[in-house]
């Protein structure tokens, strides 16, 4: 649970190891630099709200009612950030299990439907923003995708995994093939994570 004030976690992996996926230089700026700005930003919003303060940041994403355009933007870019670094893991090396592909079948009618949707989402994405799969409070999930630094929760939606498509994330790597990126990127997810996610 993310607690003000929040402080930058390592990733729970070496900076090359999502390689070629991702690069190093990618993951340096990613992680430390850009993360950081938001997590930075979002301890200042806070530092003269004690009621924010006592509160964990999903339960200020949760409900933005009041909650500063400060608060919301660089809090939901450290939610959004950590939890996508949190489901990364070596490109190929952690494949769904049967749980996760019955899943995911009984929800898109195939891994490949799901995949497709999910990438036609990211690439839809005008501008910046993230592609999400979600879960609703009935365990059916579905594909939504957010601009800027949005997140599900106010949704009442529980995200079990996303991808970051702000130019900051693949630009480096990919210039401005989006596409490329996003395929990279199935390599690399740890549907592990995931998983528990979805059940806990």
């Amino acid at each position: 649970m993310l607690m003000y004030p929040i402080e930058l976690k390592d990733l729970s992996f070496c900076y090359d190891d999502l390689s070629p996926s991702i690069s190093k230089t990618t993951l340096v700026y990613h992680h430390d630099k850009h993360l950081k700005a938001y997590i930075d930003n979002f301890n200042n919003a806070l530092a003269n709200n004690d009621e924010l303060k006592s509160k964990s940041l999903c339960e200020i994403l949760c409900d933005l009612n009041e909650v500063p355009l400060a608060v919301i933007n660089n809090g939901g870019g450290v939610f959004n950030h950590y939890f996508y670094f949190n489901a990364l893991c070596k490109p190929k090396t952690c494949n769904p299990s049967e749980y996760m592909i019955k899943s995911l079948v009984d929800g898109f009618g195939s891994y490949e439907k799901f995949r497709n949707e999910f990438k036609n989402a990211a690439m839809s994405q005008f501008g910046s923003g993230w592609a999400w799969l979600v879960m609703d409070k009935n365990n059916k999930l579905s594909i939504i995708k957010t601009a800027n630094q949005d997140t599900p929760l106010a949704l009442r939606l529980v995200p079990l995994l996303t991808i970051d498509v702000w130019e900051h994330a693949y630009y480096l790597d990919y210039q401005n093939l989006r596409a490329s990126y996003v395929d990279a990127y199935f390599d690399i997810i740890n549907w592990n994570v995931v998983e528990k996610r979805m059940k806990r």
